[in-house]
Parts: structure tokens; sequence; C-alpha cells
């Protein structure tokens, strides 16, 4: 049986290690379609992990992930890792984290949030990583994962 390897990129964005069966979460996220709509991606699913068991992978060329990509990545994929690449070499690696508090990343998933009709930047407290759970600053909902992947 033959190997089929993935090509190298240039410039661009690898997140590796994400939770088998997430990589289209993470595409929603980055807003590729919108944004990016002719970005060269690569996406792995169901790859064999020793940590995992299971993991998907997404390459993107010449797009750098932001901060608030990032965080959102966290809530549905605690174990991803981000590699930034320039000119073919990884020049930052970093494991992603749940920050303490989120700001602005989600919307409350309460109809009757005053985030929901006043002009009021959402506010969350992580009240656990695994599984998810935050609470809102506003209207004290708490959310889990189910919640969060489906505004993607």
């Amino acid at each position: 049986m033959k190997d089929i390897r993935v090509k190298r990129i240039k410039n661009g964005t690898v997140i590796d290690h994400i939770t088998g069966g997430q990589a289209f979460n993470v595409l929603k996220i980055m807003g590729l379609r919108k944004e990016y709509p002719r970005t060269t991606l690569t996406v792995a699913m169901n790859v064999p992990s020793k940590k995992l068991g299971f993991k998907d992978i997404v390459k993107v060329e010449g797009k750098e992930i932001k901060k608030e990509e990032v965080d959102k990545i966290a809530l549905i994929a605690p174990d991803t890792t981000i590699n930034i690449i320039r000119e073919h070499e990884v020049i930052k690696k970093e494991k992603v984290n749940i920050p303490a508090r989120l700001e602005g990343v989600l919307r409350c998933a309460n109809p009757n949030c005053i985030t929901r009709f006043e002009d009021a930047t959402s506010k969350f407290i992580v009240e656990e990583k695994c599984p998810i759970k935050l609470r809102c600053s506003y209207c004290e909902r708490v959310m889990s994962d189910k919640d969060i992947v489906r505004q993607f």
C-alpha cells in the first residue's frame, strides 16, 4: 500500500490534535468560506492518535489564526495545538487554553438574556473545563458544549 503525503504549507496555520469529528466546526469558527473563499485547505479526519484515540487536523494556507478563533476552538477541542507556519517553518506552536473568563466570544443561549437585545458584550465565567460549562455574567444561564457547538 502506498502512503499518501500531504504537502507542507508555506505560510499559514496548522491546527492539530482536534477532537475527532470537530474539524468542520473548526472551519466554521475560522469563517473560511466567507473571509477566504479561495484558501487552500487540508482536512484530515479520524486520524489515529495515541493521545486521543482519533483526531482531526486542519491546514490553512495563507491565514494565521486569530486569538478569538483560538478561544472558540479551545471550547470544543481542548487538546488542540496551533502551529503558525512561515516560509515552511513552524515559528510558533501553542496548545489552546480555555481562559477563566470569555468576553465577546459567544452569544448567550438564553433568548431572554440582555445581550440578545441590548448592545452589551457577552461575558462568561468558565465553571468547568471538562466537560465545558460556562455561566453568563448577566443572566446566570449555564451553557454546555451542545449550546456552544450550535453557535458555529
